[in-house]
């Protein structure tokens, strides 16, 4: 997928979440004004955004969508991320302690990481995780 800006990805992401009733239409305003005001401290080195908001800020169920990106974006100056997970957690202690942890572990292995950035489409993302 191929994107202007950093703000888009954020739309791009939400956009399912959206949709399916997960998150409120603002909640991927308050991820671009967190990623404002605090800085894309999100980004990982090893090109993984995971870009979030608090729960009070829109989200309705736990959710998550994954985007991978045919060129790393820039997250405000931050490194470049080519794997983008937008999450949302109802409860603030599971955004930090399940969110985050689950997401880091699966993406932990390189391996899964090269068949990401190799996968054609929604069916392979899927058969991936």
């Amino acid at each position: 997928m191929s994107v202007r800006d950093w703000r888009e990805v954020i739309a791009l992401a939400a956009q399912p979440l959206v949709q399916g009733g997960y998150v409120r239409e603002s909640y991927p305003q308050a991820v671009i004004a967190n990623t404002l005001t605090h800085g894309a401290w999100y980004v990982f080195e090893e090109g993984i955004a995971i870009p979030h908001a608090r729960p009070e800020a829109g989200v309705l169920k736990d959710c998550f969508s994954l985007i991978v990106l045919d060129e790393p974006v820039s997250f405000n100056g931050s490194e470049r991320a080519d794997i983008v997970i937008m999450f949302g957690a109802r409860d603030r202690n599971a955004h930090i302690e399940e969110g985050i942890r689950a997401i880091v572990t699966l993406l932990e292995d390189e391996e899964t990481l090269v068949q990401l950035r190799r996968a054609s489409s929604a069916a392979e993302v899927i058969s991936i995780l």
